[in-house]
């Protein structure tokens, strides 16, 4: 477990979840899909579909879900990701919308990397908008470099061409990688 300070000295901890917390993990994405109201091209995001728990508990299962818990130990903030040969692909990181912004985010995902890195992975990948501000600007900052569309593995491409066809407008969104050779946290 990983205790963490946030904004107001209010404590939250970053620790592996378990099979009970999964049934809280799409609501918290549904809070966190809230902030696309803001760009009205994106505002469809806020209602789409989220992650099933049944995926959410595949990642427990496997070891790679991780979750954020206030002092009541009540999840706040989630990264589930799965195994992809030697990556960790990040399916999912959210955090409750009125939690944003204290670095929980930031907290799960170099939990997520460092677990990585231990078990012997050679990167970490993602999925993201391009653009937005809490999106591959944030991954960049942590150490993550945006992929061209021309070196992505098949995995990879296909993720990007199942994106667009689920309605991300082509262009908008990216694959992202961190190199877990050169990984120093954040």
């Amino acid at each position: 477990m990983f205790p963490h300070k946030r904004k107001k000295q209010v404590a939250f901890v970053i620790r592996t979840a378990c099979a009970e917390d999964a049934s809280f993990l799409p609501g918290i994405e549904r809070s966190a899909a809230q902030i696309f109201r803001q760009i009205p091209p994106l505002s469809w995001i806020a209602d789409d579909a989220v992650l099933p728990e049944e995926t959410h508990l595949a990642c427990i299962r496997a070891g790679t879900c991780w979750v954020a818990t206030d002092e009541k130990d009540h999840p706040t903030g989630f990264l589930s990701a799965r195994i992809c040969e030697k990556d960790l692909h990040i399916l999912e990181m959210s955090v409750f919308r009125k939690e944003q912004g204290r670095g929980i985010g930031k907290a799960l995902l170099h939990t997520a990397c460092t677990w990585a890195k231990g078990h012997q992975m050679e990167s970490v990948t993602l999925t993201t908008f391009r653009e937005l501000p809490w999106n591959a600007p944030f991954y960049a900052r942590t150490g993550f470099e945006s992929l061209p569309d021309s070196s992505l593995n098949a995995r990879l491409a296909f993720l990007l061409r199942e994106e667009m066809e689920n309605g991300f407008p082509a262009g908008t969104r990216c694959v992202m990688r961190l190199d877990l050779e050169s990984f120093h946290p954040f």
